[in-house]
């Protein structure tokens, strides 16, 4: 373990803090003359979440002694994933697998990390991951590719909303010229708009690469939405119209996809659904219809699935990505079809925005979880690590449902939370 001190040994620094300018810090902090987002401009960045974290401690009374011990980079987290850093949370990774993946862009036996605080998590896509494995390996495609931001403008009436909308179809190619003054990376691949009364939503839509793409689509579209006011007298009201739509459920992602779309599939025979699930085909298919469709669209849910979000998340987590965009994760749609020898069990996830360079993915800690699934930084071609991972995580999430619904199928759920979760065998 380190801490603070570690993380000053480890880069070289040799030098012990300036305990007498960190008390008038402190003082200056309890003052309110200093705030706590302006300490890295006083101190080094690795003193600054120590300073930072003792000042909480006397406010709240609290001991961080915890919080203290990590591992990562302190000077890139502190200055560019977390301002106010105090520490780090650890939570615990598990690793599944092996999982074998027969993608396009993934291929082979893969071992997934899951970070993850639900007891039975990883024992549940473990269990799904062998199935797969034994069963040949999940068949996994990209069904679609584009991040997208969609501004909102305000018109003076219907019939200018009209003729606003009606100049940025016309002038797309334009506009995406003006995208790619922005970024070397990005190409802006197509826009759609929208009204409602004289509101007017222009989605645009990116090839961001490797990256997840947010900063690079709304750096962009800032840039556009100034061209098309100008042009049109519309008024940019928000570069973010909520009709991207990024962070919240919506139908917009499920039906047109937002970062990689995934399909994942696999045909199970009789003989290993017994064996692994200790169910039959039969069973399955009902659980998934009664459930996951009638069940789903019973309650309104834009999810059609037993817990794909799970999956989602403790990927998402361990490899750096945006973790409330484990929501899209949910509107994954589980279908299972019988055939002649078993089933047929296959997950659509159209809104997976992942990315293996930026954000996250730079931490030290999930930079290693991204190497173990071999997609750490850029690929070759550019796009293909991106690729790769939602291709993986599809498969995951394919794993998780066939683990939960030949649970549910058997009657083991209770059971598997109850040793699993609880740590109480029967």
């Amino acid at each position: 373990m380190a801490g603070d001190d570690g993380h000053r040994n480890a880069a070289g620094l040799g030098v012990d803090p300036d305990r007498e300018k960190e008390a008038e810090i402190h003082t200056k902090l309890r003052a309110g003359s200093l705030k706590l987002y302006e300490l890295e401009k006083q101190i080094a960045p690795v003193d600054a979440v120590r300073v930072r974290r003792e000042f909480i401690e006397h406010e709240t009374g609290t001991t961080l002694e915890n919080i203290g011990i990590f591992s990562i980079d302190v000077d890139r987290a502190a200055t560019r994933n977390c301002e106010n850093m105090i520490g780090a949370v650890q939570v615990p990774v598990g690793i599944a697998g092996p999982l074998t993946v027969n993608g396009e862009y993934a291929k082979g036996a893969f071992w997934l990390p899951l970070a993850t605080t639900e007891g039975a998590l990883v024992a549940s896509v473990n269990r799904g991951a062998s199935a797969i494995t034994k069963a040949g390996g999940a068949e996994v495609r990209i069904l679609h590719d584009g991040m997208t931001r969609a501004p909102v403008f305000a018109a003076e009436s219907v019939g200018h909303a009209k003729e606003i909308a009606n100049w940025a179809e016309a002038h797309e190619e334009e506009l995406a010229a003006i995208a790619q003054t922005t970024t070397t990376h990005g190409k802006m691949t197509g826009l759609v708009t929208f009204i409602a009364g004289t509101s007017v939503f222009v989605r645009f839509e990116f090839d961001t690469k490797d990256a997840m793409g947010m900063n690079m689509v709304t750096i962009a579209s800032a840039k556009i939405a100034e061209e098309i006011a100008k042009a049109t007298g519309a008024r940019l009201i928000a570069l973010s119209g909520n009709m991207c739509t990024d962070k919240k459920p919506a139908a917009i992602n499920g039906i047109l996809g937002r970062g990689r779309s995934v399909v994942a599939g696999i045909a199970l025979s009789n003989e290993l659904i017994g064996k692994v699930f200790k169910t039959d085909a039969k069973t399955m298919v009902e659980v998934n219809y009664r459930k996951n469709l009638i069940g789903s669209a019973r309650a309104g849910s834009m999810g059609f699935n037993a817990h794909a979000a799970n999956i989602v998340a403790a990927m998402f987590i361990a490899c750096g990505q945006d973790a409330a965009h484990s929501i899209d994760g949910s509107t994954c749609m589980t279908t299972i079809d019988a055939t002649e020898t078993g089933v047929y069990v296959a997950v659509t996830l159209p809104s997976l925005p992942v990315g293996t360079v930026g954000g996250g993915t730079g931490v030290d800690t999930q930079q290693e979880c991204l190497k173990i699934l071999g997609v750490a930084g850029g690929g070759t071609p550019p796009g293909a690590n991106a690729k790769k991972l939602a291709e993986i995580i599809g498969a995951g999430v394919l794993a998780g449902e066939l683990s939960l619904i030949g649970a549910l199928a058997a009657q083991h759920l209770a059971r598997a939370h109850q040793e699993l979760g609880r740590g109480q065998k029967r």
